[in-house]
């Protein structure tokens, strides 16, 4: 049976390149670079070929032109666009008007469900996954209603706007019954209400903040300093963003939720904060690309002091893509052997696990392959 893989921000950069992606991929055009499930033991994941795309979008530009300006950055191959249009108009023929923060929230997850219901019915799918890949809100101060299922649920009745949009995008989906991921730093599921729903509809998610770049090198290196009892003084970092995530992150407060993600790898692996920290700059001529420079200081035998830098390059879109086509045949098939709640065992794939306290890479990649044994 076919598989549902709703994205909200469907139009956005890692949207379109995950759409266009799996289509290549579908189509023979490309190999699945990228993906860890190809990668994994056997555990009757479903196939690329068996994804299905849908979303919601608060933008206008349509995914064939999306892909058109990506293939022009050097993001997707100059063919594809016109190779795949046919794939990519079915796609858009699938995305729906999405909420921002205005209006009535109980009637907009009420709508959210409906979409996803109707969706699920259209296309005659098994399942459906929610993939979160919108911009980054800022931190959410906490609130009471934000505890109990039975209060956060009240007080979307009394048409208290109570929700960041990421959770109520959460609510929604567990409401329709569907499986979702949160994949940026934005509250989404991670709400002790939610969580509470989605154990009572026996749902599986997973998230947060998907991890691409530079987070991905501090998870590997941070065990190695940990194992060879290299005492580091100090970690810092400096992201030059460019493209939408970049012009999200302009925001201070949005930045700052981006930058507590990031440097939580590296106070989980050595046990407590390290001087120094990640900064993040917007420079809009960088377009689709991502550049971090990291600079670590630590402490050898005999109290000896050294240095490590380390440069990484990169486009966050076809870096994030696989991630997301992996994430959602996993989520799926967990929802298909019964599994429910957070799936802590999908730390690997993020900055800032839910359910997982374990941030250094290969232990996470071990837990990763036990998980995949399991689905079996």
């Amino acid at each position: 049976m076919a598989i549902g893989v709703w994205l909200i921000g469907a139009r956005g950069s890692v949207a379109t390149t995950v759409i266009a992606g799996a289509a290549a991929i579908r189509s023979g055009l490309l190999p699945a670079t990228g993906c860890v499930a190809e990668r994994l033991p056997p555990c009757g994941l479903p196939g690329v070929a068996d994804l299905v795309f849908g979303g919601h979008d608060i933008a206008s530009t349509s995914l064939t032109k999306r892909a058109e300006r990506l293939s022009e950055a050097g993001v997707i191959p100059p063919a594809l666009p016109r190779l795949l249009a046919e794939d990519l108009d079915a796609a858009e023929a699938e995305i729906r008007p999405g909420h921002g923060q205005e209006g009535d929230q109980a009637s907009a997850a009420a709508r959210i469900a409906r979409d996803l219901a109707a969706f699920r019915e259209r296309k005659g799918l098994s399942r459906v996954v929610v993939v979160d890949l919108s911009s980054t809100e800022p931190p959410v101060p906490w609130r009471p209603e934000f505890a109990r299922l039975a209060t956060l649920e009240a007080a979307l009745a009394s048409g208290e706007p109570v929700l960041p949009a990421s959770s109520l995008y959460a609510y929604a989906a567990f409401r329709a019954g569907c499986g979702h991921v949160a994949f940026t730093p934005s509250t989404g599921p991670s709400l002790p209400a939610l969580a509470e729903l989605a154990a009572a509809e026996r749902l599986p998610y997973a998230g947060r903040d998907g991890k691409t770049g530079e987070t991905l090198v501090k998870s590997a290196l941070a065990p190695m300093f940990e194992g060879r009892g290299l005492a580091v003084r100090s970690w810092s970092g400096l992201n030059l963003l460019g493209g939408g995530d970049g012009a999200t992150l302009a925001d201070p407060a949005a930045r700052r939720s981006k930058e507590a993600s990031k440097d939580r790898a590296v106070e989980g692996v050595l046990g407590g904060r390290v001087e120094g920290r990640t900064h993040i700059d917007y420079v809009a001529d960088l377009g689709e690309w991502k550049t971090a420079w990291d600079h670590v200081t630590f402490e050898g035998f005999m109290g000896v002091r050294m240095t490590m830098q380390f440069t990484w390059q990169g486009c966050d879109s076809a870096l994030a893509a696989p991630l997301v086509l992996d994430l959602a045949r996993l989520v799926a098939r967990a929802h298909e052997r019964g599994r429910h709640g957070v799936l802590g065992e999908l730390g690997y794939f993020f900055k800032d696990p839910l359910g997982s306290d374990e941030h250094a890479l290969p232990a996470q990649y071990d837990r990763l392959r036990a998980f995949a044994e399991s689905l079996a």
